[in-house]
Order: C-alpha cells, then sequence, then structure tokens
C-alpha cells in the first residue's frame, strides 16, 4: 500500500474524529485551535505524497480548506464531515493520474 493511501485514511479517520458534534469542538476548543493547525500541516504533507505518487490530490485540498475555516462552528463540524467522506474517498479509490506520454520506465523523479 502507498504511504499517500495510508496517509489518506488516517486523515480521514482524524476529520471524521473531529466531526463529532460536542467532542470533536471540545477537543479543538482544548487544544488552544492548534488541532487545526496540526491538520492544516498534515493534509500539506499528505498532498506532498499524493502528488509524488500520482494519486488523485482533491482529498488533501479539501482537508486543508477546512483546517482553515473550521473555527466557525457549525460552518467547521459541516466541513469536518465533508472532508472526512472526501478524504475516505480519495483514499478508496484507486485511481491514479497517468502521464500518457512516458511510460514508468522513461519517467524520472528529480
Amino acid at each position: 500500500m502507498k504511504i499517500s493511501k495510508i496517509l489518506l485514511l488516517v486523515g480521514a479517520v482524524f476529520e471524521l474524529l473531529l466531526a463529532i458534534p460536542v467532542l470533536g469542538g471540545a477537543f479543538v476548543i482544548g487544544t488552544g485551535y492548534t488541532a487545526l493547525g496540526f491538520m492544516f500541516v498534515y493534509h500539506l504533507v499528505t498532498l506532498v505524497f499524493a502528488a509524488r505518487e500520482r494519486v488523485p490530490v482533491y482529498g488533501p485540498i479539501v482537508g486543508m480548506v477546512t483546517a482553515a475555516l473550521a473555527w466557525i462552528p457549525i460552518l467547521g463540524w459541516i466541513m469536518h464531515l465533508a472532508s472526512g467522506i472526501v478524504l475516505l474517498f480519495n483514499a478508496l479509490s484507486g485511481q491514479q493520474r497517468i502521464n500518457s506520454d512516458r511510460s514508468d520506465a522513461q519517467r524520472r523523479f528529480y
């Protein structure tokens, strides 16, 4: 299993845990909103790994937007739930981006 898929699944679990109405909000407030900063950085790292492994990157992007806007109470709950579902779908979709102009043997990573 690719690192990006594992990161996407763990991110989905984190987001869905933060989507629990009272407990998720209490956790975020109890950490002084640093949980949202951690999630932003986590999704940024996931984005880098997904881009390097040619996995679709819509999940981490939605997660980063969620982490940036989740300080708004009701919107935060809705966005955590939505990004958890999007990340789960992204992790389980199994589709990769295909670069048709080069074969795998010719592809160079710098």
